[in-house]
């Protein structure tokens, strides 16, 4: 909390107003239900923090991992509950705020305080969240240990004659097996439907000979897990076989580029150098990857146009693709960390075409 308030005041913000959501519970640990309550974090640089809380919320508020450094403002039903927030903020500045802070909420802010103003905490913070401390990165480790093993066992698991539908099911019940408290996602996207980067399980019955992509994560101990692999029903076809190639020597040239200094783009711009070269270029329709950490998706983001150097401790995922419409698609994607020299995969299943029953 206290790094988040100085990261603010040296933004030239005034102070961060954090809603119910992942960035309360990063700085907080407490983790209220999302009501049409107003509950806020407000924090400013050389102030304590203090909670804006329902009266019935603060016992729970109280005994967050963070609740003994909390000064609790609570306000009980029937009051105006802007009150406690106005005695805190002041008549006017320009505060941070939490991308999922309510309108409803922020507008009665604006009602009460028409001198003050707001930025988006993505446009005024975007890397708050983004370099983990030791503690993060082994959660994100284990996260992504997890999903390996999710992914070990899906491979053992009849493909064809089922659903799309069926084997996400399975894989979900795996990561929650391995510890996951959140399945977030589980694309199995079968034959043409893998051209469809976000495909959804559907009742497609898989076939043999059809490509199979998978990509599934979500939270485990708070911290996510994302990973993707493809694999084939039966023995693949040259071109398959080709393309999927292609697809790891660009996720290998991605994994390469990551290093303390180098942009962002850097990373997109190695993995997608291969995808052009072998002809394939226009058939990459995506991003690179993108950061993760209490959230599946955030900053920062590989991506042409990004230039924010890596640090040691972000965590992204490397995911180049191939997507031939009606035909089959190709991604492979690992979450990977910065290091003092270099990049760590956090995923570390076999790349090679899987091939399955």
């Amino acid at each position: 909390m206290r790094r988040a308030a100085r990261a603010a005041a040296e933004s030239g913000l005034d102070g961060l107003l954090v809603a119910p959501g992942p960035d309360l519970v990063w700085l907080t640990g407490h983790r209220p239900p999302e009501t049409e309550r107003l509950t806020m974090l407000v924090l400013r640089e050389g102030e304590d923090p203090v909670l804006v809380v329902p009266t019935l919320e603060a016992p729970d508020a109280a005994e967050a991992p963070g609740g003994p450094a909390l000064t609790l403002r609570d306000w009980t039903d029937g009051e105006d509950p802007y009150e406690a927030a106005v005695s805190v903020l002041g008549p006017r500045g320009r505060f941070g705020v939490s991308d999922n802070t309510w309108a409803l909420h922020l507008l009665g802010l604006r009602r009460r305080l028409p001198d003050t103003t707001y930025v988006a905490l993505t446009e005024a913070l975007p890397l708050l969240r983004a370099v983990k401390d030791a503690a993060e990165l082994a959660r994100m480790a284990a996260a992504g240990a997890a999903a390996d093993r999710a992914y070990e066992e899906i491979r053992r698991v009849p493909f064809a004659g089922r659903r799309e539908t069926d084997v996400a099911a399975d894989l979900a019940d795996l990561l929650r097996r391995f510890g996951h408290s959140q399945v977030d996602f589980t694309i199995v996207a079968s034959g043409p439907n893998g051209a469809n980067p976000h495909h959804e399980a559907g009742d497609r019955v898989i076939g043999h000979g059809d490509m199979v992509v998978l990509d599934f994560g979500g939270l485990k101990d708070g911290y996510g897990s994302d990973t993707s692999r493809t694999v084939h029903v039966g023995e693949p076809a040259a071109e398959e076989r080709e393309v999927h190639d292609v697809v790891r020597a660009a996720q290998e040239a991605g994994f390469r580029a990551v290093r303390p200094g180098a942009a962002c783009q850097d990373v997109d711009r190695a993995a997608r150098a291969v995808i052009t070269e072998a002809g394939y270029g226009d058939r990459f329709i995506h991003r690179t990857g993108h950061g993760i950490g209490v959230t599946t998706h955030e900053p920062p983001y590989m991506i042409e146009g990004e230039e924010r150097p890596l640090v040691p401790g972000m965590c992204f995922s490397v995911e180049p693709g191939v997507y031939l419409p009606g035909r089959f698609g190709v991604r492979i994607e690992d979450i990977v960390t910065v290091t003092e020299d270099g990049g760590r995969r956090l995923n570390n299943t076999p790349r090679e075409m899987a091939i399955v029953d």
